[in-house]
């Protein structure tokens, strides 16, 4: 049992209920078992509150209805918001509290037909570690993004859905730098917004409402005599440019993008109005990501996927496979599954590559090509996972497009 549903128990009617504690209960429930985010939102008739856990949402409590006025209202006072306003929506972040562990919390109120829906964003310094070596990449993916850092200069992106591990696995990069050339080395930032501060990096946060812009800022940027630059996110034709040919005048940046696929950033950057031929110059390579949830360690059992998944599997893979799934335990708060790992799929620009993004080929012509080359996709890499008893195959499934096999 929680200890929001014990506080609940414990009080005489709903009268009794102090919000302030409610609150720091959920709060602290959410954050115990390492929480990304939490949701509470008015539905029908109960105000209920989901976490995201390794990726999911759970549901953590239902609360009365009539609680919801009270409990936004105490936290928007938390995040500095207005508090008498419910017909807009506003973002705000409570700064570290020692009584919440010394997370930082960003919290985005939306306004609904219901009333407010409250998420809040748990960072957790704590629980962050931007070592190379513990994003879970395969050793062969993790040794060619390292040599890929060690270029002077290029484009690195990283592609993927919300959530993916783009931030953490671009954060660690930009870590292992610091940690390899130390001071020798002028690495900047441009962000939206900074999740965590790295030391000997600079860093800013873009504020387009004072036009402040990706653009802007990377203009401006490019004069700060930098070596490397990293690009929060790349999600207009000026920033493309700006970035593109960055990389190809002695800078190395690295950055995300949005795309349907690994192969496909290539399309995407062209509908951008950038040139094949300064891509095939500039971009030294691309990972992919998704990530997914691990087996609890303390409950994992064999068990056989069921028989329309195992058709997706080769024959002779079935024969050695060592499936195991997580049946749910204290440990795991029953879910079956402890923590997260990375699923990578790298594209690393060669000649043959070059050629394919001169001729403007589709992206599932490119993404075959890349393949020839010895491009691993991300059910290649999703499916060991799964055969070697990290997570069951359905999580793979769950994670990686059905076009990817």
């Amino acid at each position: 049992m929680n200890q929001t549903t014990r506080y609940l128990q414990s009080v005489s009617d709903q009268q009794a209920i102090e919000i302030g504690a409610l609150v720091n209960y959920l709060l602290i429930d959410a954050i115990k078992v390492g929480a990304s985010d939490i949701h509470i939102e008015p539905w029908e008739s109960t105000l209920v509150v989901r976490i995201r856990l390794n990726g999911v949402l759970n549901e953590l409590v239902h609360l009365p209805l009539d609680l919801m006025e009270k409990i936004s209202g105490r936290i928007k006072v938390m995040a500095s918001l207005i508090s008498y306003q419910t017909d807009l929506p506003q973002e705000g972040h409570a700064p570290a509290n020692a009584e919440l562990g010394g997370v930082e919390l960003r919290i985005s109120v939306f306004p609904t037909v219901r009333g407010e829906k409250i998420v809040i964003r748990i960072f957790d310094p704590s629980n962050r570690s931007f070592d190379l070596g513990s994003l879970g990449f395969e050793e062969e993916t993790l040794q060619t993004f390292i040599k890929l850092l060690a270029r002077p200069s290029g484009l690195i992106l990283l592609t993927g859905p919300t959530g993916s591990g783009k931030t953490t696995a671009i954060y660690a990069a930009l870590y292992h730098l610091v940690q390899r050339s130390g001071p020798a080395i002028s690495i900047s930032s441009v962000e939206d917004p900074v999740e965590f501060n790295l030391p000997m990096i600079s860093q800013a946060q873009i504020n387009p409402h004072k036009e402040f812009t990706y653009p802007v800022a990377l203009r401006s940027l490019m004069r700060q005599d930098p070596q490397v630059i990293m690009v929060g996110e790349i999600r207009d034709p000026e920033t493309a440019a700006i970035a593109v040919q960055a990389g190809l005048t002695g800078h190395l940046v690295i950055s995300t993008i949005h795309s349907g696929s690994t192969a496909g950033v290539f399309a995407r950057l062209i509908n951008m109005d950038i040139e094949p031929f300064l891509l095939a110059s500039s971009v030294s390579g691309v990972i992919g990501l998704r990530l997914i949830r691990k087996n609890c360690t303390y409950c994992a059992q064999p068990y056989q996927p069921e028989p329309g998944f195992l058709r997706l599997v080769p024959p002779e893979a079935i024969e050695t496979a060592a499936f195991r799934r997580g049946v749910g335990c204290a440990e795991c708060v029953h879910t079956g599954y402890s923590g997260r790992t990375a699923v990578t799929e790298m594209l690393v620009v060669n000649e043959v590559l070059r050629d394919a993004i001169l001729q403007k080929m589709p992206t599932r012509s490119l993404q075959q090509v890349a393949i020839q080359q010895g491009m691993q996709t991300l059910w290649d890499m999703g499916l060991r996972r799964a055969l070697s008893g990290q997570t069951p195959l359905e999580e793979i499934l769950r994670v990686v497009a059905v076009d990817q096999f």
